[in-house]
């Protein structure tokens, strides 16, 4: 059986966006979009729950088991980081991971309007990014954050984890950042 880190590296060494464990197919890579499976056999119930209990700790398998599903960050040191959900699916361990970029890109590389250079100047307020899945919402975030620590002393609230999306990078120590 092919174990969760060789799966791990393979996408980090083919730029893949997303890794996808069911049980009853193969290891899948999103690629440039496109699903490609790996040449390996397809995955029983044991070889998802075996990957996945591999990398978790004795207290996220505690709040798997609770809650049927998690959230966490896994990372192999030097060659990427991804943000993890494990669930249930038809009574079994399932998993979709999303590789997460070392480098938070600029702002102004992004594309994205010049409102939102506007709204990290704001003293306060609310600001919600939305999207599909894989557009870059929590690349904006990251962005936008990474900003406003470099120019700013101030406080953030998120719901997102952003210490997930910001690779962990040191914080202004005047920039204050809350999780909901």
């Amino acid at each position: 059986m092919i174990n969760i880190n060789e799966i791990l590296t393979l996408a980090a060494e083919h730029k893949a966006s997303d890794v996808h464990l069911t049980v009853g197919l193969p290891p899948v890579l999103r690629i440039n979009k496109e699903l490609v499976y790996l040449e390996a056999d397809p995955l029983t119930p044991e070889d998802t729950a075996e990957m996945m209990y591999s990398i978790m700790t004795d207290k996220q398998k505690e709040l798997f088991k609770e809650k049927l599903e998690y959230d966490f960050s896994y990372g192999l040191k030097g060659l990427a980081r991804f943000r993890v959900n494990v669930f249930m699916q038809r009574g079994t361990v399932s998993a979709a991971f999303r590789r997460i970029p070392f480098d938070i890109p600029p702002l102004d590389s992004l594309g994205v309007p010049k409102i939102a250079h506007q709204i990290i100047e704001e003293e306060r307020g609310f600001v919600l990014v939305t999207g599909p899945t894989g557009h870059g919402k929590s690349t904006t975030l990251a962005a936008m954050i990474d900003e406003i620590n470099t120019k700013y002393s101030k406080h953030i609230v998120t719901i997102e984890d952003v210490r997930l999306s910001c690779n962990e990078k040191p914080f202004n120590e005047f920039c204050f950042i809350s999780e909901v």
